[in-house]
């Protein structure tokens, strides 16, 4: 007999963003760019900065605190915590370790997961099979970045498309046919110069020459990470609806990773989903790696724009490169399974 796995969702669901705006007027005064340049390109008016006495496991343990408000769990009832991040307060221990002690989940076992900007979704899938296989019955799922600590404020083609922020969810048992329905994730490893920050691992360690040659600073391709987003956002929704057994037109919500508004319309093009229903929060805050789908979802559900039985779908990309999709068929309130 064919063993019927359990039903996974997301029960709760909380975000956290500093409270200090950068425009792009304040861009303007600090390095070789304008507003309009660049909104023409990227669709960013401004992003949030963490102040210099915050990490990522500060804006994670808040946006943390939120979601398991939201769920109306308490931290002790936490099984796990994985937090999605390539700004880790430090290499170890990490930063899961760090949030664990923050929020006060005693019982939680608790890991990094690093995938760049598809990391939330990576960890969402990660954290569901540990409930589906009956291992664990909370998960709490963090996407948080503290990416103005690691860009080069000089170099004008990155410094100006990044932001802080934090997302998290808590995953539960939910009633059949709702929550997560189909998955995608994949990499292309063969990519991986094309997004990094060489400086700070084993390759190499911190020296003198490695901070002067500004080698532990994000630095990207751009171009090419273009036009690697373009072609695999569409193709990775396609194969995470296939695998939910449905098609584009099923689509009523769209929560694309928050990188550029040009990848985010080129996505929405190729699905066939009119932007009404796609979410697009980059504007206001810029790319911030693994916490923009889950802060875009948070606003989606606020403003009415996420309601019960709507199929959303979650797509991005990031650093590896790394692609991840995920179908859920929302339902949050009064659809959660006891815990036995």
């Amino acid at each position: 007999m064919q063993e019927i796995k359990k039903s996974v969702g997301i029960i709760g669901i909380g975000t956290y963003l500093p409270e200090k705006v950068l425009t792009n007027k304040d861009l303007e005064k600090m390095v070789d760019t304008s507003d309009a340049w660049i909104v023409e390109r990227t669709g960013i008016r401004e992003r949030r900065i963490a102040e210099s006495d915050i990490a990522t496991s500060d804006l994670a343990a808040c946006a943390a605190e939120k979601a398991l408000s939201d769920a109306g769990v308490s931290a002790d009832e936490i099984d796990l915590i994985i937090v999605a991040t390539v700004t880790p307060d430090m290499l170890f221990p990490s930063t899961a370790c760090l949030v664990q002690d923050k929020i006060k989940a005693s019982k939680a076992a608790a890991f990094d997961l690093s995938a760049g900007c598809s990391g939330f979704v990576y960890g969402l899938v990660t954290g569901s099979q540990f409930i589906q296989n009956g291992i664990y019955k909370k998960v709490l799922v963090i996407g948080a970045e503290a990416l103005s600590k690691i860009i080069d404020w000089d170099d004008r083609n990155t410094c100006v498309l990044f932001g802080d922020g934090a997302g998290a969810v808590v995953l539960g048992e939910v009633e059949s046919g709702y929550g997560i329905l189909g998955v995608e994730l994949g990499a292309d490893g063969s990519g991986g110069d094309l997004l990094k920050m060489p400086g700070g691992g084993s390759r190499l360690p911190a020296t003198m020459e490695s901070v002067n040659n500004r080698q532990h600073f994000l630095q990207m391709s751009g171009s090419d990470v273009f036009k690697f987003a373009i072609k695999v956002m569409g193709e990775a929704a396609v194969k995470a609806l296939d695998g939910a057994g449905l098609t584009n037109e099923d689509i009523d919500c769209l929560i694309p990773h928050q990188a550029n508004n040009r990848i985010i319309q080129s996505a929405a093009k190729r699905l066939k989903v009119p932007m009404e229903k796609v979410i697009v929060n980059v504007d206001k805050y810029g790319n911030t790696s693994s916490a923009s789908i889950p802060i875009a979802m948070d606003e989606a559900i606020k403003s009415n724009k996420i309601k019960d039985n709507d199929i959303v779908v979650l797509v991005g990309f990031g650093a590896g490169l790394t692609w991840a999709s995920c179908v859920i068929k929302w339902c949050k309130e009064g659809n959660t399974v006891a815990s036995k």
